[in-house]
């Protein structure tokens, strides 16, 4: 359990504060991760935890407000602080009543003692002038739910958006596109992903960085060839390795791109949509390819250039080039490519393990509208694929709209597209959340001769 002060003399007040700064940025249609990069790096790791907690919690903790609080100041901020605090709260009550069936014990909940939690958030709103007067109602509706939480949570709990913590769209999608599953891989999204590691073949191995690890005193193992997961999440500057290229962090579904796309020394390859550049540098590690990498965000692209200095993968062989894929006039020379890897935008909904934010940010018409952008990329990448080469299409969406009803639509408007075997719908529904996956889809085509 943690305790006061933290680490830096930063105290839980602090912390309270700068995750419903967060919490708010999200709330306002920001992403989390763009917010969390303005937090000050002394508050920036507890904040992260926290802020992910309150969004794989964010259904529950808003009808609990809503029960408690019969009208919500019109403070943005002061409305943060209290799903923060009600949040935390809920994880410090599970934790000490250990008799109760719902207590857990798991790490990636931050949990601080009862009285700590009212404590530092009245702390957090006192220190603030724009805020002082609300913290009574703060402290009483804190205290509230200490005395009320059962009844409380049994009341919340009767709305499907609380039991589940996704928006009322989102459950009705997946429901109905897994009927059997649609539970269990809402419940799935609630719980982070594990540390995967692919392994820079030309730089290191799977065995030597096992002894490297074991030595470190992290506890890993390799579910498949290449990769490498670690038994608890950690900054990558603490894992060996990371400075000498050896390893990148990837999931063990995205890894998957660079060994279905059927690549051979000196074929020129397309990357379209390459940032943050994981797939595209695992081409590199495979084979000694030409490759050409596009994308519509330069600073991304900058990214993706520090990543394949640090790997040892830049070379003349690579082009970086910050362009829309769609638009072919601006950046294809007429050469046609061997193989093109379209891991194209999509509502990013098989990633929310790992970014709970988006699940709150999305609306239910972005489903329609990625789809038609994946539809207009793809035709046009079509068109750049020499015949008998192949296209990979890639989106880490577990809605049909972007994944199999994308490939079945591209099969009828390319007559001379054939479907070419891939895993299809990957869903992270693993017993074993070490060798659980993120939702990914993935569908390769030939082009006929």
């Amino acid at each position: 359990m943690s305790s006061q002060p933290l680490r830096n003399s930063v105290t839980l007040s602090d912390t309270i504060l700068a995750s419903a700064q967060n919490v708010q940025a999200v709330l306002a249609g920001a992403s989390l991760t763009d917010s969390l990069a303005t937090t000050p790096a002394p508050l920036r790791a507890a904040s992260q935890a926290i802020a992910f907690h309150v969004m794989r919690r964010l259904g529950l903790v808003r009808e609990i407000k809503q029960i408690l609080v019969q009208r919500t100041p019109p403070n943005a901020l002061f409305d943060a602080v209290l799903l923060v605090s009600l949040a935390l709260l809920d994880a410090a009550v599970e934790f000490a009543d250990e008799a109760s069936p719902d207590h857990v014990a798991r790490r990636d909940v931050p949990v601080y003692a009862v009285h700590t939690v009212v404590d530092q958030a009245v702390n957090a709103v006192a220190g603030q002038r724009k805020m002082q007067s609300y913290k009574g109602l703060l402290n009483a509706t804190l205290r509230g739910f200490i005395r009320e939480r059962s009844a409380i949570l049994a009341q919340a709990r009767q709305n499907p958006v609380a039991v589940f913590n996704h928006p009322k769209w989102w459950i009705a999608q997946v429901r109905r596109a897994y009927p059997a599953q649609w539970q269990e891989l809402l419940s799935a999204a609630n719980r982070p992903g594990p540390m995967t590691l692919r392994v820079n073949a030309r730089r290191s191995s799977v065995e030597k960085m096992l002894v490297e690890l074991d030595a470190a005193g992290i506890q890993a193992l390799s579910p498949a060839p290449g990769a490498i997961v670690l038994s608890t999440p950690r900054p990558v500057q603490s894992v060996p390795g990371f400075e000498q290229g050896w390893w990148s962090v990837q999931d063990l579904a995205a890894q998957q791109a660079a060994q279905l796309l059927p690549i051979e020394p000196g074929m020129r390859v397309l990357d379209a949509c390459a940032a943050p550049g994981g797939k595209m540098a695992h081409l590199l590690e495979r084979a000694d390819i030409e490759l050409l990498a596009l994308d519509s965000d330069a600073l991304r692209l900058e990214r993706v250039e520090q990543n394949l200095q640090r790997l040892g993968l830049g070379g003349a062989n690579v082009s970086l080039r910050c362009a829309d894929a769609m638009d072919l006039d601006a950046w294809w020379d007429g050469r046609h490519f061997d193989a093109v890897l379209a891991d194209v935008p999509c509502t990013a909904s098989g990633v929310v393990r790992r970014h709970p934010d988006i699940r709150w940010l999305r609306r239910e018409t972005d489903i329609a509208s990625t789809a038609a952008l994946q539809a207009g990329i793809v035709d046009a990448l079509w068109h750049t694929v020499k015949p008998g080469g192949h296209l990979l299409y890639a989106t880490c969406s577990i809605f049909p709209q972007e994944g199999e009803q994308q490939a079945s639509h591209f099969t009828e408007r390319h007559a001379d597209a054939v479907r070419k075997r891939a895993p299809g719908q990957l869903l992270p529904l693993a017993k074993d959340p070490l060798l659980s996956c993120d939702g990914f889809f993935y569908a390769l085509f030939a082009k006929k001769t």
